[in-house]
């Protein structure tokens, strides 16, 4: 069975305090830099939770909008990658093989989201931090490109259990770990091919809208607009 994965963020849940984030590092195995590298522009976290003052109020009010990988069905990255690394799989995501990459950064370039990074070093985690490292993920060496990919070890084990009982995947059984630990839920996960899951609902209200849709990259993350008024 075909699945379209999709995104939604409600802009008047989010209140910017960055669980996600934190959720995605430790899920990913994404290394933390440290303040000399982050001044230097090389952070790496997969997410970045952009804000912006509401200028009705002036300035009073923060609105926060996280990004991360689009997922576009038209991905201006994968045209440009010499090798491969980055292609649409079965689902329609936007995948990677950090195997096969070998950090051209075209993909970055052609981002125009700026959701890429670029892996500078070859980190290491000391005992007996290295036993946070998750065994689903492998630990990305020096001069790749690296992004969100919707946890797709999730998604995938969401497949096996659900081919191992003979059953379509259950709506709300794939959670990526961002979604997993929103406090408010201002993220939402789920299957757009499936016309009763949650996020098709959510995706009728008439808030709804895309980063830069004008581009035609037909991204797979929807944002929900924040309500005139609303107070976080």
């Amino acid at each position: 069975m075909k699945h379209k994965w999709a995104m939604a963020i409600d802009l008047d849940r989010c209140t910017g305090c960055g669980a996600c984030v934190a959720a995605c590092v430790a899920e990913n195995n994404i290394p933390t830099v440290g303040e000399a590298e982050a001044g230097m522009g090389r952070l790496m976290q997969w997410i970045r939770v952009a804000r912006y003052w509401d200028e009705e109020h002036a300035g009073a009010n923060a609105v926060y909008l996280p990004v991360l990988c689009m997922q576009c069905e038209r991905a201006p990255c994968e045209t440009v990658c010499p090798v491969y690394a980055t292609y649409h799989n079965d689902d329609g995501l936007n995948a990677m093989a950090y195997n096969r990459c070998v950090g051209t950064r075209y993909c970055a370039n052609n981002c125009p989201y700026s959701v890429r990074v670029f892996n500078w070093r070859d980190h290491v985690w000391e005992k007996p931090l290295d036993e946070q490292l998750s065994p689903d993920l492998s630990v990305r060496s020096r001069g790749v490109m690296e992004k969100c990919t919707f946890c797709i070890q999730r998604i995938r084990r969401a497949k096996e259990a659900a081919a191992a009982e003979k059953r379509p995947i259950r709506d709300g059984e794939v959670a990526p770990a961002c979604v997993q630990t929103c406090p408010p839920g201002a993220l939402l996960f789920g299957d757009i091919e499936d016309p009763d899951s949650e996020i098709s609902r959510k995706l009728s209200d008439p808030r709804r809208f895309r980063l830069m849709e004008h581009l035609g990259t037909e991204p797979r993350v929807w944002y929900l607009k924040r309500r005139k008024g609303a107070g976080l």
